[in-house]
């Protein structure tokens, strides 16, 4: 990808303290988001998606905090550190909902459930434009319908819990769109949607993507939205990349024990009836008890004994916009890539 990123994370750490000990949400992990193209971020349930979605947008809960790395923001004339702002400054909160927005995992939740729909819309609206309340609704009415909400004007003074799921993620969509963000953060968006619904919104993502322009990160634990969706896709495990590069090579090329274990837990239409679906070994290890080396290694099945479990690998690319971080694709001497080649046992 020659494009010049919009946003770039480099060695992104979020940690959360407390008394039992430290749990490494976010541990080093590093990727680009290009403008006008969707990165897919996937990975189990606990393995750092969401926190590195908050840790952009600088709203990470206490007692966690970012306490290493950089995220890049570039804008036409400079380039600003996200990780160097006052997380309740004036700048950032210009970002937040503005150049950057976000949609919400669970909009029910999300939405204040005393205030209207419209409240809601028009104060994210006033908040980042110069708009009074008479033009702030119109636009809330321009937001609605243009993520296809029907009788918008009528929609704006209901309740949240009054509307359909489905209805309720367009309304925080268009709420995610007040400011005209150039990139859009989009956290299990079809999470306990039924599937006609689940493929109405990521349709919906899509055209506004193709309208806009804007730049669209997706985080999912569902491999099948991934392969709809997304231009480019990062794997995570624990808090870090293990594995990045396009849709194309991650589904018919992947590289990490990881990703090709979640890959085979698919189903299929060729799948046999009846037939148990392959699983991944063992569980995601306790916060305080990460394994040494290769955080993956007490699940693999291709582990290099004496080098997975002693020495943590690095991400390094393997091909052309694929990266991958394994032991299986360096020399047993050093920490070199060697690109296309397996070690054999």
């Amino acid at each position: 990808m020659n494009a010049t990123p919009l946003i770039s994370v480099r060695d992104l750490r979020t940690y959360f303290e407390s008394n039992e000990g430290t749990t490494r949400a976010v541990d080093g992990a590093s990727f680009d988001v290009h403008p006008g193209k969707t990165l897919g971020i996937v990975g189990e349930t606990g393995c750092g998606k969401s926190v590195t979605a908050r840790s952009i947008l600088r709203i990470v809960e206490r007692p966690g905090r970012i306490v290493g790395g950089e995220i890049l923001l570039r804008r036409d004339k400079s380039i600003v550190d996200l990780v160097e702002l006052d997380p309740d400054g004036e700048e950032i909160r210009a970002i937040r909902g503005g150049e950057i927005g976000l949609v919400f995992q669970e909009p029910l939740t999300s939405f204040s459930p005393v205030h209207t729909v419209g409240d809601q819309i028009l104060e994210a609206i006033q908040l980042h434009s110069r708009l009074g309340k008479k033009g702030a609704r119109a636009r809330a009415v321009e937001l609605l319908k243009m993520v296809g909400v029907g009788r918008a004007e009528g929609r704006l003074d209901e309740y949240p819990w009054q509307l359909s799921g489905g209805l309720r993620q367009r309304a925080m969509i268009a709420m995610a769109l007040a400011g005209g963000p150039r990139l859009l953060i989009a956290d299990e968006p079809t999470t306990a949607l039924d599937v006609t619904t689940q493929a109405q919104i990521l349709d919906l993502l899509r055209r506004l993507q193709r309208e806009t322009g804007m730049a669209i990160m997706l985080i999912t634990h569902d491999l099948g939205v991934i392969a709809e969706m997304a231009d480019e896709v990062v794997v995570m495990y624990l808090g870090r990349v293990v594995e990045s590069g396009t849709v194309d090579a991650i589904f018919h090329a992947p590289k990490h024990p990881y990703t090709k274990a979640l890959l085979r837990s698919i189903p299929g239409v060729s799948n046999e009836s009846r037939v148990r679906l392959p699983t991944i070994a063992g569980s995601i290890p306790h916060p305080f008890a990460r394994p040494t080396g290769c955080s993956f290694h007490p699940r693999c099945s291709q582990v290099i004994a004496g080098r997975c479990a002693a020495i943590e690998p690095q991400l390094a690319p393997v091909e052309t916009d694929h990266m991958v971080s394994c032991h299986l694709y360096t020399s047993a001497d050093s920490d070199a890539v060697v690109p296309g080649v397996e070690i054999a046992r």
